[in-house]
């Protein structure tokens, strides 16, 4: 073997007798020689591939396995450096480690290269270095791991796809997706911007339910097919996009450098095409439609947290609008939708923290312009967005029924206000207060103990109480709301129809609830502005309204009135009372208080 002397260490390998002097007495027949014998011809039989490499990086002596594999014959591998053999010096890190192990100063390294076999193969080695005691030496070993590789590349791959559609699953794409954002900016010709249609199949699960789990897998292989051939459409939609199953019905197109939402919206439209066209599944002819959530924007300063949840909005969104679309993502929308969120989360404690207030609007009689009544309505004080008005939270109050809450405290506030206001003016007719109700109050808590509760703790008289409820609310009312009604009625609280004409509108049922006050919606009073171009037929729409409702007793309040002329028109046709911006807007309790003090100077002026 050239480049080897006939002095052998004690792993049996050939070194230079000039440097191993205690080996030399090896040399003979005697036992020593022996064993030396065996060490060599157990080197050249091991199964595992080794080679003796000097602190040069140097083959001294390699075995026949190391030979086979790399296609060569052992004599040929004496004298060649190691580190060309094996790619060890393809990377600094690697080089590095390799040298410390030659130079003594560290005791064992190991790493995994691809090499390629002169038949022109690859192959995935595990490379060992280590020193051999009292030589100076190393013993490179060289395992053949590429079926170990291969096993772990199948169980990898089975790990991070789907095995009903075949395509990335959640695990993969998010490894897709972080990637992706953590890439540096416009490197390598990068956009440095990122993009992403998340999708959901309307209707899915009623095809799982009627035909079974089998047609619903073989419906969402289908689509997933259709997907990847929009992802992989040509340079205007891209090519190459990865295409995901999240999980059940939804799936995600990961566009990675994206030249901008036009590129995007390409993306879904060609989507919702694909999926618009039937599919014939095992007899069974199909038709699905999807909704899809669109998000673009830099990659810089967003996570994959942000734009999946962004994702997920706006696919919400979509479902929201009429599903079968698509829904670009909208930053004012989603602001709204976080501050309806932040209102929720703090609605409740805010009752408790009192952070709400009542302010109070003036009913006032159109024939001779005395107030009779305030409407309560309720203000929200909030730390972070201010003054709050009932259209910013009251709806968000009825879907997670805090409105019971809010609403005992705004009925026990606006009846104590109004005894006081009684008790402190005794001298003037003494103001009704109107109070809205909302339906979760009826049904959500007995209305008719806490009004009954309320006002015997306030002292006010029922008839200075009037509860608002919607048209929408009392229409239609039967069982428990009609009998809440009727209580309420029979223990003197009047009620109110608010924003009449909004609803169903069926004039029916009004002889049918004990209801003594209409309120007309403000779209009707807004059609009498304009006095010089006036549609009769508004006037005419609002005096029948007006008479009807006296026929049956009611009385008739007009909402929104700001101008003079208004007024006159609706005094004219016999509305009963009048509320808006020409009287007063909604004011503290003081300013009614400041009102109240007044009206016996005004009585006797008047006189």
């Amino acid at each position: 073997m050239s480049g080897t002397s006939e002095g052998q260490g004690p792993a049996g390998v050939g070194v230079p007798e000039s440097t191993r002097p205690a080996v030399t007495e090896r040399h003979g027949t005697g036992p020593g020689h022996t064993e030396l014998r065996d060490y060599r011809a157990a080197f050249n039989a091991a199964q595992l591939a080794m080679a003796v490499v000097d602190p040069e990086g140097v083959v001294v002596r390699a075995n026949d396995a190391l030979a086979t594999l790399l296609g060569s014959r052992p004599a040929d591998l004496s004298a060649r450096h190691a580190a060309d053999l094996i790619d060890l010096s393809s990377d600094a890190r690697t080089w590095h480690a390799y040298r410390e192990v030659l130079r003594g100063r560290r005791s064992r390294f190991r790493c995994t290269r691809r090499l390629k076999h002169p038949d022109g193969r690859a192959l995935w080695a595990e490379v060992t270095v280590s020193p051999v005691p009292e030589t100076g030496d190393v013993l490179l070993s060289v395992a053949d791991i590429s079926d170990r590789r291969e096993l772990h590349a199948r169980l990898r791959h089975l790990q991070l796809h789907d095995p009903v559609t075949r395509l990335p699953n959640r695990t993969l794409f998010f490894e897709r997706l972080t990637a992706a954002l953590e890439a540096g900016p416009y490197d390598h010709g990068s956009t440095g911007r990122v993009g992403l249609c998340y999708l959901d199949l309307d209707g899915f699960k009623a095809v799982n339910d009627t035909l079974g789990h089998r047609v619903g897998d073989r419906l969402l292989a289908a689509v997933a097919a259709r997907l990847t051939a929009c992802a992989d459409g040509g340079a205007d939609l891209g090519c190459g996009h990865l295409v995901a199953r999240l999980g059940g019905d939804e799936f995600a197109i990961l566009v990675e450098d994206s030249t901008g939402t036009e590129q995007l919206a390409d993306l879904a439209r060609c989507v919702l095409a694909a999926l618009q066209q039937p599919f014939d599944l095992a007899g069974h002819r199909l038709s699905v439609s999807a909704s899809i959530g669109v998000v673009e924007r830099a990659a810089a300063g967003t996570t994959a947290t942000a734009l999946m949840q962004a994702a997920d909005t706006t696919l919400y969104w979509a479902k929201e609008d009429g599903r079968a679309r698509w829904t670009l993502f909208d930053p004012e929308r989603n602001a709204n939708r976080m501050t309806r969120q932040a209102l929720a989360s703090t609605l409740r404690p805010a009752v408790e923290r009192g952070e709400f207030a009542l302010e109070y609007q003036p009913l006032v009689g159109l024939a001779d312009g005395a107030t009779l009544g305030v409407e309560a309505l309720v203000r929200w004080n909030h730390p972070r967005f201010g003054l709050l008005t009932p259209n910013r939270f009251v709806q968000i109050a009825e879907e997670d029924g805090s409105i019971v809450q809010l609403g005992r405290w705004v009925l026990r506030t606006a009846c104590r206000q109004a005894r006081r206001w009684q008790l402190d003016h005794p001298d003037v007719e003494p103001l009704f207060v109107s109070v809205n109700v909302a339906v979760r109050q009826v049904w959500d808590s007995d209305l008719v103990a806490d009004v009954a509760e309320i006002l015997a703790e306030t002292g006010l008289p029922p008839r200075l109480l009037q509860l608002e409820l919607t048209e929408s609310a009392v229409m239609g009312s039967a069982g428990r709301p009609l009998q809440a009604l009727r209580a309420l009625s029979d223990m003197g609280v009047r009620i109110a129809i608010d924003d009449f004409g909004t609803g169903y509108s069926n004039l029916a049922y009004l002889s049918r609830l004990p209801v003594s006050a209409l309120k007309l919606d403000g779209t009707f009073v807004r059609g009498f502005q304009d006095e010089a171009h006036a549609n009769p037929a508004d006037e005419t729409i609002v005096e029948a309204l007006v008479e009807l409702a006296h026929r049956l007793g009611l009385t008739v309040t007009a909402e929104c009135v700001e101008t003079s002329g208004q007024a006159s028109r609706l005094r004219r046709i016999g509305c009963d009372t009048g509320q808006g911006w020409l009287y007063s807007r909604a004011v503290a309790p003081e300013r009614i208080t400041e009102m109240l003090a007044e009206r016996p100077r005004q009585a006797a002026a008047a006189g």
